[in-house]
């Protein structure tokens, strides 16, 4: 890798990390603007499915309180930002694996051309993103996605982010929930009163939302690098006929 690129990859990594774990906004802006410019990846779409999924979860976990709706949808207050932004940050890593991938994209061009003729293929706009044509393009898809698995298995990459992730921003947002919370009035018919619910979580409750959190954002972090390189391999070959 040249110096040159090396720079550049240091100032990608470091925006990334100053959206990720500052929140800094711009970061993300001049992050997406450089790679349209320097790399031509401008096809980024997250879906946003960790808060859905993540609602689901603790809501399990809290079935024997009365009030778990009120604390889940307050988690999801605190912190959906938050999941948000790694959910972008993971897509767009993704999107760059499948990109610059080219085993994977020559292979799926040569899929391409032997299911549709050059001229169909200059005027789509979409390849095999969301249909899944026929064995061989399914075959390619699962290669690239167990390769992604591989990876994975051996460096750690989306584990240690996740979880270097969860301690520095998301923990301690759970710890003091009760700071975050949206508070709720609740009538004490027994007593006759009004007063603010109380959503103080035992230590217990405390770290299975945690770590029930951090379970929720690898599993869905993982299906979202793993769709993002499939959507971008197939951008890839699209734009070789622009």
């Amino acid at each position: 890798m040249s110096t040159s690129a090396v720079k550049l990859w240091e100032l990608y990594e470091g925006l990334k990390n100053r959206f990720l774990f500052n929140n800094d906004i711009n970061s993300i802006y001049v992050l997406l603007s450089l790679y349209d410019l320097e790399e031509n990846i401008s096809n980024i779409y997250p879906k946003y499915i960790c808060s859905k999924n993540i609602k689901t979860r603790v809501k399990k976990i809290l079935k024997e309180r009365e009030n778990r709706n009120h604390i889940a949808q307050s988690i999801i207050y605190a912190i959906r930002d938050d999941i948000n932004r790694i959910e972008l940050c993971f897509y767009l890593e993704g999107y760059k694996y499948g990109y610059f991938n080219y085993k994977w994209v020559n292979a799926l061009e040569k899929k391409a051309l032997d299911t549709y003729n050059i001229e169909n293929i200059y005027d789509k706009n979409y390849l095999f993103h969301f249909d899944i044509m026929g064995e061989g393009v399914n075959n390619i898809k699962t290669k690239l996605w167990n390769e992604i698995d591989f990876v994975e298995n051996q460096k750690n990459n989306i584990n240690d982010l996740v979880y270097t992730f969860a301690d520095k921003v998301i923990k301690r947002k759970i710890n003091n929930l009760d700071k975050h919370a949206d508070k709720q009035l609740k009538v004490d018919f027994n007593d006759f009163n009004i007063k603010e619910e109380s959503y103080l979580l035992t230590k217990k409750e405390t770290n299975n939302i945690y770590h029930a959190i951090v379970n929720v954002m690898i599993k869905n972090l993982t299906k979202i690098y793993k769709e993002a390189s499939w959507y971008a391999l197939n951008d890839k070959v699209l734009k070789r006929y622009l």
